[in-house]
């Protein structure tokens, strides 16, 4: 078949990748250049979901964790696993054995596809460990694995992976203004007719469907993630709560600096897409929370955002579910929402609903 795929994230680079294998002819749109939008903008891990298992994603957890080792395995020059802490306060929202019995979970939906076991340790081990934390109300703590990337080269590399393919046409730089549900793309008010479009615009690809007059059936919500980048260096990678909050954020070691984030915010799709003022200072102040070495703006040498599309189930950002959503429309399929990690996962199973 003739297939069109729309959008040069992650998700639409590996859903061309799973159709070129099963020798469909593959035409890839992305409006600007590959991977330079939300899909460069990530915490730059490849992760299961630790904190997903709060919201019983038992099933996305599993997909993510076997796909975390196959680009481990399949990229190791631009994935390796990481070795993340996660502190225990007096203060902290979630009691220790929480953090145990997930992290117990985590290791065991990750089978034979595991990175390493998680550890436990007492106040003193930490305190020797962890360095970098202030010790004040330091309870104890635990450290597992997880998977750690450079979200641009690796989408590059899996990009030039399709280019291999002759039956891959890539056309950057191109606007796609309009979809038709019997499988037809609108460039320059030219239409092109293929077997199937795949609407993988990413934030985007709810917008394409309004301004082209079909109706969603799911209710989406664009959620924006910044991040900070400080010329700090920090030992270890650390999974924390956010100061009198239950939401996680990030602080790991990245080429020579350090990297904070992310935020969870919603905003519109004609918003800019940078991180606000006021999440700058939060990520600020939930680093100097918990680490000796503080923090100040001049430190920041990067800052950068991106927004996700989510198949809204709650009205809180915090507690949206990660899992990915296909609509069918004739020969016109949309993808909402899903994950970094799980565009592999995500490729295959579309796959199987054209044949």
């Amino acid at each position: 078949m003739k297939i069109a795929v729309l959008g040069g994230g992650i998700n639409g680079v590996m859903i061309a990748w799973e159709l070129c294998k099963a020798n469909h002819e593959v035409t890839l749109y992305e409006k600007n250049t590959l991977m330079k939008e939300t899909s460069s903008n990530s915490t730059k891990l490849l992760h299961g979901g630790l904190r997903y298992l709060e919201n019983y994603e038992f099933g996305l957890v599993r997909e993510a964790l076997k796909d975390r080792a196959w680009w481990i395995k399949s990229a190791p020059h631009l994935a390796k696993p990481i070795k993340i802490f996660i502190p225990i306060y007096k203060q902290s929202r979630r009691p220790a054995w929480l953090y145990e019995l997930g992290l117990y979970l985590y290791n065991f939906f990750a089978g034979e596809n595991s990175l390493g076991k998680h550890q436990k340790y007492m106040q003193a081990d930490m305190k020797n460990l962890c360095t970098d934390l202030k010790d004040e109300g330091l309870l104890k703590g635990f450290s597992f694995f997880d998977g750690q990337m450079d979200d641009y080269k690796l989408g590059l590399w899996a990009s030039e992976k399709v280019k291999e393919y002759k039956n891959f046409v890539l056309n950057e730089n191109t606007v796609v203004q309009k979809v038709k549900e019997e499988g037809v793309v609108i460039i320059n008010n030219h239409q092109k007719k293929f077997d199937r479009v795949i609407n993988a615009a990413g934030p985007w690809a709810g917008q394409l469907l309004k301004e082209s007059n079909i109706d969603i059936k799911y209710e989406l919500d664009l959620i924006r993630g910044s991040h900070i980048v400080v010329d700090k260096k920090i030992d270890n990678g650390y999974f924390l709560e956010a100061p009198k909050e239950r939401r996680i954020f990030f602080a790991l070691p990245y080429y020579e600096h350090t990297l904070i984030g992310t935020t969870e915010v919603q905003q519109s799709i004609f918003d800019e897409i940078k991180p606000s003022k006021e999440e700058v200072n939060y990520l600020i102040n939930a680093f100097n929370y918990y680490f000796v070495d503080e923090v100040k703006k001049k430190d920041i040498v990067k800052t950068f955002s991106g927004v996700r599309l989510m198949v809204k189930n709650s009205n809180n950002p915090n507690k949206i579910k990660r899992e990915y959503a296909f609509q069918y429309d004739k020969n016109l399929i949309s993808v909402f929402g899903g994950k970094w990690t799980t565009a592999k996962n995500l490729s295959k199973k579309l796959l199987k609903t054209i044949g």
